[in-house]
């Protein structure tokens, strides 16, 4: 009993250090080590069939990814986080990451639906939510969400107007997310979101927009003038309406124009005319 148990000592020991260094390149001096310990050979044997069987069975996976595993090429399912035990030339594991991948579609050159030829890439988040699905179901689930969403892309910039596709890029998200999500979904895949990055246009397209905006800007600066000068000539009638219920109100205006002409250093002389003086010869023309 006493030999058999720290046989298992020294055998969980040597398992825990061969899978931690990696290697076999240690086995000479663990067999001098085992041969110090007095073993049998057909023990020391023994404990290295079992060493290596355990470091041929034993995977650890992190917490981030799945292992698929086959059994004689039949699925038996998902396993891990953690220590997962294989049975050697039996079983077949596959990794699987179930973190969030990004993406990015190439450069893709699109005509609108009023004909205008543009180019246009994005960006495509998404994660596994079934590792055996993505295994078993495709071949390349990485690729081939790469090509799917370079032709939904193509596809849905291709519908939508060169206005719509500046304007409106948060609509072309999440049409472009529940397109590609749809058709991932029968290979475990779900996809998080579809950002549009860069939309580049032809040169001549771009100084006819700059164009376009200044002439806009210059009819806003006009119709603001004009704007203005119809208030200005509103207020001037109100003005003239109010002046000509009180002669003294004009007189008063009068004088004030003349204390207004004075202060500035100009060459102008200013010959005050009374307003008595117009009505006296308004008078006397109709006498006549």
């Amino acid at each position: 009993m006493r030999l058999i148990k720290e046989l298992l000592t020294v055998l969980v020991y040597l398992v825990v250090f061969t899978i931690a260094v990696g290697g076999f390149d240690l086995l000479p001096e663990i067999l001098s080590f085992l041969k110090g310990l007095g073993m049998a050979p057909s023990i020391i044997v023994l404990v290295i069939l079992i060493i290596i069987f355990l470091a041929a069975a034993i995977r650890i996976l992190p917490e981030y990814e799945r292992g698929v595993v086959f059994r004689l090429g039949r699925v038996i399912g998902a396993k891990g986080p953690g220590l997962i035990i294989l049975i050697p030339f039996i079983d077949k594991m596959v990794r699987v990451s179930l973190r969030v991948v990004t993406l990015d579609v190439p450069t893709q050159d699109i005509i609108t639906k009023d004909n205008v030829s543009v180019k246009v890439d994005a960006v495509v988040y998404f994660r596994v939510i079934d590792p055996v699905k993505a295994i078993v179901n495709v071949e390349d689930y990485v690729y081939a969400i790469s090509q799917l969403s370079q032709t939904t892309l193509r596809s849905v910039c291709g519908q939508a107007e060169l206005d719509e596709l500046l304007s409106q890029r948060d609509k072309l998200n999440l049409k472009l997310q529940e397109i590609i999500d749809r058709e991932t979904d029968i290979w475990g895949v779900k996809v998080v979101s579809v950002e549009l990055k860069r939309i580049d246009l032809p040169e001549e397209l771009v100084k006819a927009m700059a164009r376009q905006a200044e002439a806009e800007r210059e009819r806003r600066a006009k119709i603001i003038g004009a704007e203005a000068e119809y208030q200005a000539a509103q207020k001037l009638v109100e003005a003239a309406e109010l002046l000509s219920k009180q002669p003294i109100a004009m007189q008063l205006r009068y004088l004030e124009t003349l204390t207004t002409i004075g202060q500035k250093n100009a060459k102008t002389i200013v010959f005050p005319f009374p307003t008595e003086m117009l009505e006296f010869l308004d008078k006397f023309k109709k006498t006549d």
